[in-house]
């Protein structure tokens, strides 16, 4: 059996040509992302449609239509068919999506919007060389989030105050770990631009909840980044120099928990039928 396979995985290499061989993200976190921030915006919209499940295609294929783009830019003028072609088809997939998911609700084209813009930035970043640094990362998961409302706005056909603040938490939570990774890096070792950013998004967070745009649980679930911010600081050794492997079931640990805990606070005692 597992010489079969063996054998067909030689044969579709020979006879599946490199420019036809998909390509995806090797990026796993930022899947998880994407995933936890759709969920949060469809328990906020407390029902799960067909259009929802739309949107989850459109969102996965939009993601996985900037890998190729941003790795052809990353090549310069060494020109890979393989990437352009399946960046169009991701590309078409998403659009193809987003175009029908925007006649059922007009709203959408304002995330659409967010969404491109968060492409050309890190674009423009990439051919910069800055494609690692923590604005243009934040930007990235900025647009990645924007899964939160996408979710809320296919299912229920319009947007709300309450779903932009998801957005908000979504993307204050998920980039902190922008600044909790880089204290791994001699040149970005420093903890006080970690401390400050966790603060000012505290205080975003309060500020949202002062609002009522998030209820109070739902905005002390961004607690879990200052937990995991205390854990680091009391075991600064362990995580600098950890293998890379222990330091990603760490982050996911903490990001589950906070999907867990945002996506169950908005949910009601109990589902509509």
């Amino acid at each position: 059996m597992t010489y079969g396979v063996a054998s067909v995985m030689k044969w579709s290499k020979k006879k599946i040509p490199n420019s036809l061989r998909p390509t995806f993200s090797p990026e796993h976190g930022v899947l998880l992302v994407l995933f936890g921030s759709f969920l949060t915006g469809a328990a906020l919209a407390q029902q799960w449609t067909y259009s929802t499940t739309l949107a989850l295609i459109c969102a996965f294929f939009a993601l996985q239509a900037e890998h190729p783009y941003i790795v052809q830019i990353k090549l310069r003028k060494s020109l890979k068919p393989r990437y352009i072609i399946w960046g169009v088809i991701y590309g078409s997939i998403a659009l193809f999506l987003a175009i029908w998911l925007w006649f059922q609700a007009s709203v959408l084209l304002w995330l659409y919007i967010g969404a491109v813009v968060g492409l050309i930035a890190d674009a423009i970043s990439t051919i910069k060389g800055n494609h690692k640094s923590r604005v243009n990362e934040i930007i990235s998961f900025a647009a990645i989030c924007l899964a939160a409302p996408l979710a809320y706005g296919a299912t229920i056909g319009s947007l709300s105050m309450p779903a932009m603040a998801m957005w908000i938490l979504n993307t204050l939570f998920f980039s902190s770990a922008v600044y909790t990774i880089k204290l791994r890096r001699k040149k970005t070792a420093d903890l006080k631009p970690g401390i400050v950013y966790h603060f000012i998004a505290a205080l975003v967070i309060f500020s949202l909840y002062s609002l009522n745009y998030l209820s109070l649980l739902t905005a002390l679930s961004f607690t879990v980044a200052l937990i995991k911010l205390l854990t680091i600081l009391g075991f600064q050794d362990w995580y600098r120099q950890a293998r890379f492997h222990s330091i990603a079931i760490f982050e996911t640990r903490f990001a589950l928990l906070y999907i867990a805990i945002s996506s169950i606070s908005v949910l009601p005692a109990h589902l509509p039928p």
